[in-house]
């Protein structure tokens, strides 16, 4: 008989309950999630452990309705060289979720018309996840500079005007409805010096 971390591994690492087909393989889970090979992400929803740390994880399995954003975007972009020290996922602002102990996630809350704009679904290690797009992440990285770093902010948004794929008009009209036009103007100033 299959090990059931096995059988969960090659469905892609994580397995919910819908697609548990007895019971008897549902009891397997359990034995499993105590033993410590299977982590229980969320009621009803089981990872490998290894699928999740090599791997970008089902952000929607876990968060349902949950965004990518800030250092998870920045990495995907490659607009800096800082690696993710966890997966950023935005939610609405009163939004109440519970993560898996053991899984890297920092939630970001957000009000509900920001994350409303500048939202894209990309696929990301063959799952499909919501993200903030490029002008949005570099806007996010304006907004949160105090939290990152002055360096991680400039660095992020030289990188952006590097890359030939940008959308001027767009990072302004995102940079507007954040409310961080003034703040990005100096620093496009200094960065195009």
């Amino acid at each position: 008989m299959q090990n059931i971390s096995e059988i969960v591994a090659a469905k892609g690492g994580v397995v919910t309950m819908d697609e548990i087909t007895d019971r008897a393989e549902y009891k397997r889970i359990l034995r499993a999630v105590e033993r410590g090979e299977l982590i229980r992400l969320r009621q009803g929803v089981y990872a490998v452990p290894i699928a999740i740390l090599n791997t970008m994880i089902d952000v929607e399995r876990i968060v349902p309705q949950g965004v990518l954003c800030l250092y998870s975007a920045w990495a995907y972009y490659q607009l800096t060289t800082t690696v993710p020290p966890s997966f950023c996922i935005a939610i609405e602002a009163k939004r109440k979720v519970k993560l898996p102990i053991r899984l890297p996630i920092n939630l970001y809350y957000w009000k509900a018309g920001n994350l409303e704009f500048g939202i894209v679904d990309v696929e990301v290690s063959n799952y499909q996840v919501r993200m903030t797009d490029l002008e949005r992440s570099v806007c996010d990285a304006v907004k949160y500079r105090n939290k990152i770093g002055l360096d991680l902010c400039a660095e992020i948004i030289r990188t952006y005007l590097r890359k030939k794929e940008r959308n001027l008009s767009r990072l302004m009209d995102y940079a507007e409805r954040l409310r961080v036009t003034k703040i990005l103007n100096n620093y496009l100033e200094i960065a195009i010096e």
